[in-house]
């Protein structure tokens, strides 16, 4: 007895060779980025404006700067972009984000979470109150506002897609770099907790990013110390990543009927892989 859920268009098209690959699928679509004018995130915008996107970039101050953001890349790669000011450690900033998103079309299709803090604390400064700092940047702000972003998807019942940025110290033991990777670490399993919860029939998809060395973000002070020259040196990466990896891979996780979730994607150009051969 063939399956109830086999679509026969579908297994039509397969056989004459003819295959679905959307362009421009996520053209019309709310986007709520927190951090989307930083180093990967004003990629991120770029790209999301360039298919047809409607990002609603958070900022937590520097109105100016945002302003200014908002109008160079309308500028080069047209709009509109949507300003969201808000602190996303807190309910209300993460409230005001989603609010201004919702505001654009009265729903939300996406949450690429940039929010974080790169924690740099020496092993024998780590105390509580640095990791709890750590924790509530690193963690629980993605969590809490992907879980509200989820929450709003549910109630209009859109099939939606999340994306929380964790970092190759999440994947990989970095020496000194545990108020950090910490938190990191333990996003990669909020991830897969919320993919199991809002998949199936809701359709809700959350993967998770972890950048390496990359010449732009919260990486860039570490490459101009030239505390990963050694990596491109000895041939464990053949270059430093670009904000552009980046973005290219949120947008694959973002396609609109993706059938990937609870995924991690390190995009480090082998780093963790190779990196004992440094």
């Amino acid at each position: 007895m063939p399956s109830q859920f086999l679509d026969p268009e579908d297994v039509r098209r397969q056989a004459e060779h003819r295959y679905d690959f959307t362009t421009r699928g996520l053209a019309g679509r709310v986007v709520l980025v927190p951090g989307g004018f930083g180093g990967l995130g004003a990629a991120i915008t770029a790209l999301l404006l360039r298919e047809g996107a409607m990002p609603v970039v958070g900022y937590r101050s520097r109105r100016g700067h945002a302003l200014a953001m908002q109008q160079k890349l309308q500028d080069l790669y047209g709009g509109p972009i949507t300003l969201a000011e808000g602190d996303a450690g807190t309910a209300a900033g993460r409230q005001a984000m989603l609010d201004a998103a919702l505001s654009v079309k009265g729903e939300i299709y996406g949450l690429v979470a940039l929010t974080g803090d790169p924690a740099r604390v020496k092993p024998e400064d780590l105390d509580a109150a640095a990791l709890s700092a750590s924790f509530d940047l690193n963690y629980a702000a993605p969590v809490l506002l992907a879980r509200a972003c989820a929450a709003a998807m549910l109630a209009k019942g859109t099939r939606g897609a999340i994306v929380l940025c964790s970092s190759m110290q999440g994947v990989y033991p970095f020496e000194g770099s545990l108020a950090y990777a910490g938190p990191k670490a333990a996003l990669l399993h909020a991830a897969r907790l919320l993919a199991k919860e809002l998949g199936g029939a809701h359709d809700i998809r959350v993967n998770v990013i972890a950048p390496g060395a990359t010449s732009a973000g919260m990486a860039r002070a570490s490459i101009e110390s030239g505390k990963y020259d050694r990596f491109v040196e000895r041939g464990v990466i053949p270059r430093f990543g670009r904000p552009e990896d980046v973005a290219r891979v949120v947008r694959l996780l973002l396609e609109p009927d993706s059938y990937v979730t609870g995924q991690v994607i390190t995009i480090d150009g082998g780093m963790t892989l190779r990196r004992d051969l440094a």
